[in-house]
């Protein structure tokens, strides 16, 4: 079916929602935000979302994490059945864009207005959710909320995490009045024992997220929206290089240990090694060293450490190993023809994820009716939905962006593509909840 979504209305949610924590730029194009878990500014943007829940009509839970959920339950619609629920994050990356996050956390909050102001009437509640801390950066390595809610991570574990001052995240969101729903007068999910728990995704029928592409194949092809095929998967691994730290100018070159040419020489077979899967294998792979870290880092001192962050995606595993073993065989020549001592560890790991056929063939019937153009197309960054396909029926959508920029004060998307992809996720969401699948 096609709901009438309300532009304007979708508009300025997305543009009070980027006065939370904005970062004034010389270029008057751009709009830039940092919102961080367990900022003031991270508190304001909550309780405003918490705000336009109730106003239009769906009750509030906020679990032990932060996790916000509103829930609508009309007349129609079985309390007992497992609901549809869409929706994404509010935190950002440090100056980085207004819609990514937002967008899919408002447009599920638009999908449902329209579904209401329509008289749409549902099988099932259908939900608005906003996950905390999926960026990263402040507490863990992303998809935080959504990690622990899946119970891939433990919740005592993820509470205790820090941020670079040291306060745990537990006290982060105590101090913003999010650790739980007490401070905002919103239900707090309980486990057997009464205690504080996270949200159940494995008790949704299904989730949509709604997300700006960050890349330009939407743009490209002039289609309103993507349904997404496979999120990609992502390793991340840590590298050491110690070679040993002398005087530049009196230590001759012949008898160098240089941590740094040793990284440099590393940096360059991943790359290389992800240029070879792309040529033979996948073209979607990638390889990046995206950090450095170098001790002592001095002009006059040949490096004696170099940390390294490496970063490696594709939505085929097999590709995924063969440019991590080739980084391992990198460091295993530089310490024969180099004399180096190398570490490697791999903290990070998310296998390929492929998005569920019932949503996706539901966002296609929904595009179809609105008269929108849908195009297929892969995830080359995480999302939310990745962890919640772990527990149910998932299924990212993309918007158009702008020259493909993101995390960035230039990130945009047109207001009227926008409210095209939201009009498509509404539909989807309608589909669902309706009965139809």
């Amino acid at each position: 079916m096609t709901l009438p979504v309300d532009a304007d209305r979708l508009r300025a949610d997305i543009e009070e929602n980027a006065a939370f924590g904005r970062v004034e730029t010389e270029d008057p194009e751009a709009h830039a935000r940092t919102n961080r878990t367990g900022t003031t500014a991270n508190r304001d943007a909550r309780d405003r979302l918490v705000e336009r829940l109730r106003d239009a009509g769906l009750d509030v839970a906020v679990d032990a994490v932060g996790n916000v959920l509103g829930t609508w339950t009309p007349a129609s619609a079985d309390p007992n059945a497992a609901p549809v629920v869409s929706g994404s994050h509010l935190d950002s990356v440090p100056e980085g864009g207004i819609f990514d996050g937002p967008l899919g956390v408002y447009a599920a909050l638009e999908a449902v207005r329209a579904m209401r102001d329509a008289g749409f009437e549902p099988d099932r509640p259908v939900g608005v959710v906003s996950f905390t801390e999926e960026e990263g950066g402040t507490f863990g390595n992303g998809l935080l909320g959504s990690t622990v809610a899946t119970g891939e991570t433990a919740l005592d574990e993820t509470l205790s995490l820090t941020n670079d001052d040291g306060a745990t995240l537990d006290a982060a969101l105590d101090r913003i009045g999010y650790r739980g729903g007490d401070a905002v007068d919103a239900a707090t999910p309980t486990d057997a024992s009464g205690d504080p728990t996270t949200l159940d995704p494995a008790s949704w029928d299904a989730f949509y997220e709604l997300h700006v592409e960050q890349d330009t194949n939407l743009e490209a092809a002039g289609a309103a929206v993507g349904v997404v095929t496979t999120i990609t998967g992502i390793t991340h691994c840590e590298v050491t290089v110690g070679g040993e730290a002398n005087h530049a100018g009196a230590t001759p070159m012949d008898e160098r240990t240089d941590a740094l040419a040793a990284a440099s020489e590393f940096v360059l077979d991943v790359e290389a090694a992800a240029n070879e899967v792309v040529e033979t294998a996948s073209p979607s792979a990638v390889g990046t060293v995206g950090s450095l870290s170098v001790e002592p880092n001095a002009t006059n001192v040949v490096p004696g450490r170099v940390e390294a962050g490496v970063d490696v995606r594709d939505i085929e595993r097999e590709s995924m190993e063969t440019v991590v073993a080739a980084a391992r065989d990198s460091l295993a020549q530089l310490e024969r023809e180099r004399g180096v001592e190398t570490e490697f560890e791999r903290p990070f790991d998310v296998a390929p994820t492929p998005m569920n056929d019932r949503l996706r063939d539901a966002a296609h019937e929904a595009a179809d009716a609105a008269g929108r153009d849908a195009l297929d197309l892969h995830s080359g960054a995480a999302h939310d939905a990745m962890r919640i396909s772990r527990v149910t029926d998932s299924s990212l959508l993309f918007a158009p962006s702008r020259d493909g920029v993101s995390h960035n004060p230039r990130e945009w998307t047109d207001w009227d593509d926008c409210a095209a992809a939201t009009e498509v996720l509404g539909g989807a969401m309608a589909g669902i909840a309706g009965g139809k699948r």
